[in-house]
């Protein structure tokens, strides 16, 4: 395979590394993701070298972790992680070891979580080190712990999402004894960050994979902790006649399996929680008609709890809100009035909205029709001529005789709403409008 550009930079830290004499090896993931034949996001490189050994060799380093051996070396605005074979000691808040000794790399590969990332390749040789069968567990398509899989997991709880992840990403099967130690471990995830969490459920759901991804977190227990408002969707029914699919937890599923690997934070999520709170509006009318009434609304909050309660960033908790509690007023565009269609098509993150309602669609009846009168819509007015500049303002109103207060804004959205529905078109015709149609406060006569 061809070596991209940031592999030929981390081969660059090896070779310096060995002409001073150190051993250095690419190292983790980047090694499962070139047998793969995939390109790398990251390149890490385990070395015998130790940290200030590094520094010396290195212009630009970072001392992230200098005392756990690990040293950032960046080249053109690419970091490495440079570290040194280590064991570590123990872990007392399940995420770092207490302290660690350098070592050898029979003595760094039993520190590490899974076979399929414990492997190492000498670009001297051109060969992979495996020391833990982590090819067998590739071609085989396993995901398995190195060692004792109850430590590994007490030494970073995160492991159990990471084991879930890696086998959404990659269709692989999770070892019986990693998949057991999960189930029995899975509360103790309460003990990781928000923060981490939060990062990892991200690159769950948008690595691709994500459908399966939530069927492991749901099985395992893990959402249970981590979002358990998931754990009601499954009981949650719903009409044959607009969900031929089955109900609430089938529905979104079926949505999850559509999303593109490489997808938004924000798409994923919305579309995950899009009918989240569908459990608690679900009534049964008398006629036996099944109903949802304010599921939207009380979804969007609940999406925005969830966002803020995984430490997601107060954009992303909005927009996510936005997604849900909208998802379906696309459906409505071919009845909408002109003005109220052309502010819909231009607000921010419309584009993401129209996504998850396509496959909203997708999942269910299938009907399409709202989606490509959208598309039309947007395609036939175009960007700037979809929200023209204002015609008037309140500087206006004031000349007007208009003082400033709640009516201001009514005003200006009634001119808007005739501009966007080509009723008047010019400042004039604006100002034509409110003289005829307001009287200034001032001049009102007695009440």
């Amino acid at each position: 395979m061809v070596n991209s550009e940031k592999e030929n930079k981390a081969l660059a830290i090896i070779e310096r590394l060995r002409a001073a004499s150190f051993t250095a090896y690419l190292a983790g993931g980047c090694v499962r993701d070139r047998i793969l034949g995939v390109e790398a996001k990251d390149y890490d490189i385990a070395t015998d070298a130790r940290p200030e050994a590094v520094q010396a060799l290195f212009d630009h380093t970072i001392a992230v972790g200098a005392r756990f051996g690990v040293i950032i070396v960046m080249v053109d605005g690419d970091h490495f992680e440079v570290a040194t074979f280590r064991a570590d000691a123990e872990y007392h808040d399940g995420r770092r070891p207490s302290s660690v000794r350098f070592g050898t790399i029979e003595d760094d590969v039993q520190r590490r979580d899974f076979t399929i990332g414990g492997m190492y390749f000498d670009p001297a040789s051109n060969r992979v080190i495996d020391l833990v069968g982590g090819v067998r567990d590739l071609r085989a398509g396993i995901v398995r712990a190195i060692g004792n899989v109850y430590e590994r997991f007490e030494e970073d709880h995160l492991r159990m999402l990471r084991a879930l992840r890696f086998a959404a990403r990659l269709g692989f099967a999770i070892e019986p004894g990693t998949w057991a130690a999960i189930k029995r471990s899975a509360a103790a995830i309460a003990h990781t960050s928000a923060e981490r969490v939060g990062e990892e459920l991200v690159m769950m759901m948008t690595e691709g994979g994500a459908a399966r991804g939530i069927d492991l977190l749901v099985e395992s227990g893990l959402a249970a902790v981590v979002m358990p408002e998931l754990l009601a969707l499954p009981s949650c029914p719903q009409p044959e006649n607009f969900h031929p699919e089955g109900d609430v937890y089938r529905h979104t599923r079926l949505m999850l399996s559509m999303l593109p690997g490489g997808c938004s934070e924000t798409l994923a999520f919305g579309t995950l929680l899009h009918d989240i709170a569908k459990p608690r509006c679900f009534a049964v009318a008398e006629d036996g008609k099944m109903t949802y009434y304010g599921h939207t609304d009380q979804g969007g909050e609940m999406g925005a709890a969830m966002m803020q309660r995984l430490r997601r960033s107060r954009a992303t908790q909005e927009r996510v809100a936005y997604l849900v509690r909208y998802h379906l007023r696309l459906c409505m565009a071919p009845r909408m009035r002109s003005a109220t269609l052309k502010r819909m098509i231009t607000e921010e993150g419309f584009g993401e909205l129209m996504e998850l309602a396509m496959i909203d669609a997708l999942a269910s009846s299938s009907d399409l029709s709202f989606y490509h009168f959208c598309r039309c819509a947007l395609a036939a007015l175009g960007e700037v001529k979809a929200r023209p500049p204002r015609l008037i303002g309140g500087n206006d109103l004031i000349a007007l005789g208009f003082k400033p207060g709640p009516e201001f804004k009514s005003i200006l959205r009634e001119i808007e709403d005739l501009h966007l529905d080509g009723a008047i078109a010019t400042r004039e015709e604006a100002l034509a409008f409110v003289r005829e149609n307001y009287t200034p406060a001032a001049e009102a006569g007695p009440a």
